[in-house]
């Protein structure tokens, strides 16, 4: 019952009929873009009726490109690009795939020597329609579907009209799986059986035959609804229709037309040259250029955005190529997917899923098990009903991150050619996958690799993009995550205004930015771009555009967000061996304006003002640290632990937080961040962290007003969670003032406790409870005093409990290569020295 179900529905709406022995001239074959039964009908059909010359839908200007499509360099997936020459970010795809009715015909023309021509519309004329209507820009030639963008889908009505629901399952069962059973095998030429499972000359008289039936069910469609809600079709039509009769004047009437199968009525239209030529006048015109470019299967899969028109071009891809038995093969390689991902899947999972699929595919009356057949059987037998590893399986395999190649021969941009050489020298092959790259600037190839990416990410190719490293975190490290997206090549052709190199392009961009910028922000951050794309040369335009923004603003909060770039410019340039002196003075003097403006700046604050005030407080903190390493500028003594006066620029910011932490008038957001500040720095004495927050927390400041103190103490996840933790003083001031609060204020207070407390992490919290539930830790018996505690730790040393770790410690700080005389851990000092050095 199943087989008569399935020859039932397998058949094309009009039935097989008989083939004259000479075709009809000019033979127009109508095709599905990316279709692979589609591509082998079309090579059959070829193959049967060896016409002179071979058409191909898509702009007249690729015809000098066309022969760069034999060469051995050229793999697909591959597209045409064209853009517009003043603006090269109005651009056009025509993506070609092996599977592609359009490469299978470009192929099997220039495998013979037979010319080839391409009839659509002027890329010149439809880029600048593009750019009138306001339209997508991607050539409809991309469009999988030649309905892909009317209103109106043929296939949809063809698939409706022959019962079937999913007009996408229609085609596959009349075209796509023709020829497919267990007995097809691939012709010579690397296609994969027939279009009726045929070889030989019934192949061919067949695969015209089913053109012919589907020109005529594409006509029925175009006589019901017109040009289907494209009005641009018209124009097209009269073009291919003008070049179909320049073709047969110059090559005779053997001539093969591949087009979309909704134009092949408008093809066979008996219409005047003249009437033509009207459709096609007063269009708009633009200068434009075309190159070959990589594409992606990921790209012409229709989720992406580009609307080819399939969903699974790993799929089609592998019914194109597989030599026999489609299905078998298929499931096999999704086995070895998920074995590769440490999935239990043996041979008998495949020999089950086989089967599987194809009692689902007779249950529902298909002539071969389809993709939706075969990934429901992946899903029950391989996944174990899981769509986790399904998930996987379509992202690898139905979709697919195949990378085309272009041959270094075929014309390119000079950038483009440029970047193509660079990447080469520093073998960094573009890549259709994500993976990261961990590059140590102190090696020379890393750190061109590094000037490279930063370079593009300048231009806006962003090929790269910085990500967390899972190592290093010193700034001899960088990770990158990489991933070569087909866009990428408009970008490129969009920076070629700048210069011909990537670094006379990235160079000129940089200086542009600088003259246009208008906050200082900007051009801080342009400053250190340029040092890590290694741009001494926009360097001084940059210096100059910064002093004039740096003189211009006085606002504390744009000095605040511009002085850590700035810094880190500075920084990363001592690194790279680059000279900073400019930057640093430049620096040096917004770290002194931001001191001397921040304390008046932070009166007469509301919360959220103090919020953001807060923020730049920790900017500027970071900022005057790094400043102070690099120029051995602060004193290394603490001001009131060590007796010694802070002196330089660190001194007198931590003169300024002395100043906010104990002023009155100020935000308690303000005021418990700076005394944080200060205690992090080593600034306070033994027990000063618990005295301030004692008087804060005493019963005369108001509640609201402790708990904003707390939150900035302790809140805004900067690990004020573990200083309570190890710290049971300040946890215990804080527990004995919380459970104090007047029920009349504690609702008040309640939501400035939550938002501090909720930034920890749930250890963290947990922790909190377990000590607060435990009271005051009892005493273990007498400590003897070792030295001045850690800031944030309790006043004694456990030795016998902190001599357990120490092993631990020195590997983590490499000390275990030091001479025995840096062994001395009585000395805090001796282990901060260490830990410095091993961080720089």
């Amino acid at each position: 019952m199943s087989a008569a179900v399935t020859q039932d529905r397998a058949a094309p709406p009009p039935g097989p009929r008989a083939v004259p022995a000479e075709p009809p001239w000019p033979l127009l074959l109508g095709v599905r873009h990316h279709g692979p039964g589609s591509a082998r009908a079309v090579r059959s059909a070829l193959d049967a009726c060896e016409p002179g010359a071979v058409l191909i839908e898509g702009p007249p200007e690729a015809d000098a490109l066309v022969d760069f499509a034999a060469e051995e360099g050229m793999r697909p997936p591959v597209a045409l690009l064209a853009h517009a020459v003043s603006d090269p970010g109005q651009a056009a795809f025509w993506p070609l795939a092996e599977f592609s009715p359009e490469w299978v015909a470009i192929q099997w023309a220039l495998s013979r020597g037979v010319p080839v021509r391409f009839i659509d519309l002027p890329a010149t004329n439809s880029l600048a329609l593009a750019a009138r209507t306001g339209a997508d820009g991607e050539a409809e030639a991309s469009e999988g579907d030649p309905a892909g963008r009317l209103r109106v889908d043929p296939l949809a009505v063809l698939a409706e009209a022959a019962g079937y629901e999913e007009p996408e399952r229609w085609w596959e069962d009349v075209v796509e799986h023709r020829g497919l059973g267990p007995g097809a095998g691939a012709d010579t030429t690397g296609g994969q059986g027939t279009a009726d499972g045929v070889d030989g000359t019934g192949a061919g008289t067949g695969a015209v035959a089913s053109f012919a039936a589907l020109g005529e069910a594409m006509a029925a469609l175009r006589a019901e609804y017109g040009h289907g809600g494209h009005e641009h079709d018209a124009a097209r039509e009269a073009q291919m229709r003008l070049r179909l009769r320049e073709a047969r004047r110059e090559f005779g009437d053997r001539v093969a037309v591949v087009c979309g199968a909704w134009h092949v009525p408008a093809l066979a239209e008996r219409t005047t040259a003249t009437a033509d030529r009207g459709l096609l006048k007063g269009l708009p015109k633009a200068k434009v250029e075309l190159s070959w470019v990589p594409w992606t299967h990921r790209r012409l899969a229709r989720h992406s955005g580009y609307g080819a028109g399939i969903a699974s071009p790993g799929w089609y891809s592998h019914l194109f190529h597989a030599a026999d038995r489609p299905l078998e093969r298929w499931l096999t390689k999704v086995a070895g997917l998920l074995r590769a991902e440490d999935f239990a899947v043996s041979s008998a999972h495949v020999i089950e899923a086989v089967r599987l699929a194809e009692t689902l595919a007779a249950m529902r009356g298909r002539p071969l098990a389809g993709l939706a057949e075969t990934m429901d059987a992946v899903r029950a037998v391989m996944c174990e009903g899981s769509d986790v590893p399904l998930a996987l399986v379509h992202d690898r395999l139905v979709v697919g991150d195949v990378l085309g190649e272009v041959p270094e021969s075929a014309p390119a941009t000079p950038l483009q050619r440029d970047l193509t050489r660079t990447q080469r020298s520093l073998r960094l092959k573009p890549e259709a996958l994500d993976r990261e790259l961990e590059l140590d600037l102190r090696k020379e190839t890393d750190a061109a690799r590094s000037r490279l990416l930063h370079r593009l990410r300048l231009l806006g190719v962003d090929w790269g993009t910085p990500a967390a490293s899972r190592g290093s975190t010193g700034t001899f490290r960088e990770t990158w995550r990489l991933r070569w997206e087909p866009e990428l090549s408009v970008r490129v052709a969009e920076a070629g205004v700048w210069g011909t190199t990537v670094l006379s392009a990235a160079t000129t961009r940089a200086e542009a930015k600088a003259v246009d910028a208008t906050a200082l922000g900007e051009v801080t951050d342009l400053a250190e771009r340029c040092l890590l794309a290694g741009l001494p040369d926009a360097l001084p335009v940059v210096m100059r555009a910064l002093a004039d923004r740096a003189a211009l603003d006085a606002d504390v909060g744009h000095l605040a967000q511009a002085l850590p770039a700035l810094v880190r410019s500075v920084r990363y340039g001592d690194v790279r061996g680059t000279d900073t002196a400019a930057l640093a003075e430049v620096a040096m003097g917004l770290a002194e304006r931001a001191l001397v403006g921040l304390p008046p700046a932070c009166f007469g604050l509301d919360a959220d003002g103090a919020a953001e005030m807060r923020g730049h407080m920790e900017a500027v903190h970071q900022a005057v640290g790094l400043l102070a390493e690099i120029r051995a500028d602060g004193g290394d003594g603490a001001g009131g632990e060590g007796g010694r006066p802070d002196i330089g620029l660190r001194g007198r910011w931590i003169g300024v937080l002395r100043g906010l932490g104990g002023r009155d008038g100020i935000s308690g957001v303000i005021r418990g961040r700076a005394a944080r500040l200060l205690l992090d720095d080593g600034r306070l004495v033994e027990g000063e962290a618990a005295r301030l927050m004692g008087l804060v927390l005493s019963p005369g400041t108001a509640p609201v007003e402790a708990a904003a103190w707390i939150e900035g103490f302790v809140g805004g996840g900067a690990g004020g969670g573990m200083l309570l933790v190890h710290d049971e003083r300040l946890l215990g001031l804080l527990d004995g003032w919380l459970t104090g609060v007047p029920a009349e204020a504690f609702t008040d207070v309640l939501p400035l406790l939550r938002r501090t407390f909720s930034a920890y992490d749930a250890g963290v919290r947990r922790t909190l409870g377990e000590l607060v539930r435990r009271g005051p830790a009892a005493a273990d018996g007498p400590r003897p005093a070792g030295g001045p505690p850690a800031p944030g730790f309790g006043p004694g040393l456990v030795e016998g409990r902190a001599a357990a770790a120490l092993p631990t410690v020195r590997l983590l700080l490499g000390l275990d290569d030091y001479h025995s005389s840096h062994d001395n851990h009585s000395s805090p000092n001796s282990h901060d020295n260490h830990a410095s050095e091993v961080a720089g």
